[in-house]
């Protein structure tokens, strides 16, 4: 089984729209869970390595790798922070942990 969404874009701040159906999978739709983000960049592109810890397992393994033009991971940053703040006001705000993870974890810069 096959689900597709219509979404509308528009481009350059024209107000031009163009229809685009995309299609996602059974496999793809269930998604992957992932912990931690390790994010690298170089002058011409951002990647983002999706990692799974499990606690007391000293090993973790990258669950999927993305690949963004710098325009792009911008435009990421922007929905996300969009998102999380709808998501805050609906259901109150995302505190973060005091230990653990809350800090940036940085990742070697990558060269393309």
């Amino acid at each position: 089984m096959t689900a597709c969404q219509q979404i509308y874009i528009t481009m350059d701040n024209k107000q031009q729209q163009n229809n685009i159906q995309i299609e996602l999978n059974e496999e793809v739709a269930q998604g992957i869970y992932s912990n931690l983000a390790i994010i690298a960049h170089s002058s011409s592109e951002f990647v983002v390595d999706f990692v799974r810890l499990l606690p007391g397992v000293p090993k973790a393994k990258v669950q999927s790798r993305i690949i963004l033009t710098p325009e792009h991971a911008k435009r990421l940053m922007i929905a996300l922070i969009d998102n999380i703040k709808k998501y805050e006001v609906q259901y109150g705000e995302i505190k973060l942990p005091q230990t653990g993870f809350n800090q940036p974890i940085m990742g070697p810069i990558g060269e393309a």
